[in-house]
Protein backbone atom coordinates (compact mmCIF):
# COMPACT_ATOMS: atom_id res chain seq x y z
CA UNK A 1 0.00 0.00 0.00
CA UNK A 2 2.73 2.47 0.97
CA UNK A 3 4.78 1.52 -2.09
CA UNK A 4 1.82 2.26 -4.37
CA UNK A 5 1.26 5.62 -2.69
CA UNK A 6 4.92 6.58 -3.02
CA UNK A 7 4.92 5.50 -6.65
CA UNK A 8 1.84 7.59 -7.35
CA UNK A 9 3.40 10.65 -5.69
CA UNK A 10 6.68 10.19 -7.56
CA UNK A 11 4.83 9.86 -10.86
CA UNK A 12 2.78 12.98 -10.16
CA UNK A 13 5.88 15.02 -9.28
CA UNK A 14 7.73 13.78 -12.36
CA UNK A 15 4.92 14.65 -14.75
CA UNK A 16 4.34 18.07 -13.21
CA UNK A 17 7.92 19.08 -13.95
CA UNK A 18 7.53 18.33 -17.64
CA UNK A 19 4.05 19.81 -17.97
CA UNK A 20 5.16 23.29 -16.95
CA UNK A 21 8.61 23.38 -18.58
CA UNK A 22 9.29 26.68 -20.30
CA UNK A 23 11.78 26.89 -23.17
CA UNK A 24 13.18 30.20 -24.39
CA UNK A 25 14.09 30.23 -28.09
CA UNK A 26 17.06 32.51 -27.42
CA UNK A 27 18.64 30.19 -24.85
CA UNK A 28 17.57 26.62 -25.66
CA UNK A 29 19.59 23.99 -27.49
CA UNK A 30 18.18 21.60 -30.10
CA UNK A 31 17.07 18.86 -27.65
CA UNK A 32 15.25 21.40 -25.46
CA UNK A 33 13.49 22.88 -28.48
CA UNK A 34 12.56 19.38 -29.71
CA UNK A 35 10.94 18.77 -26.32
CA UNK A 36 8.29 21.41 -27.00
CA UNK A 37 5.12 19.97 -28.50
CA UNK A 38 4.93 21.11 -32.11
CA UNK A 39 8.68 21.63 -32.57
CA UNK A 40 10.53 18.90 -34.41
CA UNK A 41 14.13 18.53 -35.58
CA UNK A 42 13.47 20.54 -38.77
CA UNK A 43 11.94 23.49 -36.93
CA UNK A 44 14.55 23.45 -34.15
CA UNK A 45 17.29 23.59 -36.81
CA UNK A 46 15.53 26.55 -38.47
CA UNK A 47 15.24 28.29 -35.08
CA UNK A 48 18.93 27.74 -34.29
CA UNK A 49 20.01 28.87 -37.78
CA UNK A 50 18.04 32.11 -37.46
CA UNK A 51 19.18 32.67 -33.89
CA UNK A 52 22.82 32.43 -35.10
CA UNK A 53 22.10 35.62 -37.10
CA UNK A 54 20.88 37.39 -33.95
CA UNK A 55 18.53 36.79 -31.04
CA UNK A 56 14.79 37.03 -31.57
CA UNK A 57 13.45 40.36 -30.28
CA UNK A 58 9.84 39.30 -29.80
CA UNK A 59 7.17 36.95 -31.14
CA UNK A 60 6.66 39.05 -34.28
CA UNK A 61 10.37 38.81 -35.06
CA UNK A 62 10.26 35.04 -34.41
CA UNK A 63 7.27 34.58 -36.75
CA UNK A 64 8.90 36.67 -39.45
CA UNK A 65 12.26 34.88 -39.38
CA UNK A 66 11.35 31.22 -38.83
CA UNK A 67 9.84 29.63 -41.93
CA UNK A 68 6.56 27.83 -41.27
CA UNK A 69 5.70 29.73 -38.09
CA UNK A 70 2.70 32.01 -38.32
CA UNK A 71 0.16 33.53 -35.95
CA UNK A 72 -1.72 30.28 -35.22
CA UNK A 73 1.32 28.03 -34.88
CA UNK A 74 3.14 30.51 -32.65
CA UNK A 75 0.11 30.64 -30.34
CA UNK A 76 0.16 26.83 -30.10
CA UNK A 77 3.92 26.80 -29.48
CA UNK A 78 3.51 29.43 -26.78
CA UNK A 79 0.78 27.38 -25.10
CA UNK A 80 3.12 24.36 -25.22
CA UNK A 81 5.77 26.32 -23.31
CA UNK A 82 7.86 28.12 -25.92
CA UNK A 83 8.91 31.66 -25.02
CA UNK A 84 10.70 34.54 -26.70
CA UNK A 85 12.82 36.55 -24.26
CA UNK A 86 10.98 34.93 -21.34
CA UNK A 87 7.54 35.96 -22.57
CA UNK A 88 4.57 34.03 -23.86
CA UNK A 89 2.81 34.94 -27.10
CA UNK A 90 0.53 37.48 -25.43
CA UNK A 91 3.54 39.26 -23.90
CA UNK A 92 3.11 38.14 -20.31
CA UNK A 93 5.81 36.08 -18.59
CA UNK A 94 4.69 32.46 -18.31
CA UNK A 95 4.88 30.80 -14.93
CA UNK A 96 2.40 27.97 -15.11
CA UNK A 97 -0.75 26.96 -16.90
CA UNK A 98 -4.17 26.90 -15.22
CA UNK A 99 -5.65 23.46 -14.64
CA UNK A 100 -8.34 24.02 -17.23
CA UNK A 101 -9.23 26.75 -19.66
CA UNK A 102 -12.73 27.30 -18.25
CA UNK A 103 -11.31 28.14 -14.82
CA UNK A 104 -8.87 30.56 -16.42
CA UNK A 105 -11.64 32.36 -18.27
CA UNK A 106 -13.92 32.68 -15.24
CA UNK A 107 -11.22 33.56 -12.70
CA UNK A 108 -10.81 37.21 -13.81
CA UNK A 109 -14.58 37.71 -13.84
CA UNK A 110 -14.89 36.20 -10.38
CA UNK A 111 -12.11 38.42 -9.06
CA UNK A 112 -13.81 41.50 -10.50
CA UNK A 113 -17.14 40.52 -8.92
CA UNK A 114 -15.71 40.31 -5.39
CA UNK A 115 -16.86 43.12 -3.10
CA UNK A 116 -14.20 45.53 -1.91
CA UNK A 117 -15.40 45.48 1.71
CA UNK A 118 -15.15 42.51 4.02
CA UNK A 119 -18.32 40.69 5.00
CA UNK A 120 -19.59 41.39 8.50
CA UNK A 121 -19.09 38.51 10.94
CA UNK A 122 -22.12 36.98 12.65
CA UNK A 123 -23.07 38.65 15.91
CA UNK A 124 -21.47 36.55 18.65
CA UNK A 125 -23.65 38.06 21.40
CA UNK A 126 -26.94 36.79 19.98
CA UNK A 127 -28.22 33.73 21.82
CA UNK A 128 -28.86 30.65 19.75
CA UNK A 129 -32.54 29.93 19.11
CA UNK A 130 -34.04 26.52 19.69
Amino acid sequence: MIKKLLLAIATMVATMGFAFAQVDVNKADAPALDGVKGVGPKMSKAILDERAKGEFKDWADFEKRVKGVGEKSSAKLSAAGLQVNGKSKDGAPMTSKPADAKAAKTAPAAAAAKPTTAAKPADAKKPATM
